[in-house]
């Protein structure tokens, strides 16, 4: 016996799971599987060196001589940088750096300001 709702369109028991949908396969009718207010997506928490947590649009300065690849540029330690923005990836900052451009930095050499 399966562990899925019936359909709540038709009461068919035939009903599976695709992805974070399930789907009816009589009805062909197709609905979330978390519950309403629910996240379907679980929050990530970005921390700094020092563990507070960021969020888009803190300002951060950065802890530690930074070089630059491809360049013989370097991001100098207490550099402060504001607006950040949070994504997904090993450099989980991006943000425009005064006088060095658009750049992405980790998230363990800065600090929160």
């Amino acid at each position: 016996m399966s562990s899925y709702p019936k359909c709540p369109q038709c009461s068919s028991e035939y009903t599976y799971e695709d992805g974070t949908m399930y789907v009816c396969p009589e009805c062909a009718h197709e609905w979330p599987t978390a519950a309403p207010g629910e996240s379907t997506e679980e929050q990530r928490v970005v921390r700094d060196a020092f563990g507070n947590v960021l969020s888009d649009g803190d300002s951060v300065t950065v802890i530690k001589d930074l070089k630059i690849k491809g360049s013989s540029s370097v991001v100098k330690v207490g550099t402060k940088v504001r607006n950040i923005r949070l994504i997904e990836g090993d450099h989980d900052i991006d943000c425009r750096i005064d006088g060095i451009g658009a750049m992405q930095l980790k998230s363990e050499f800065v600090k929160k300001a």
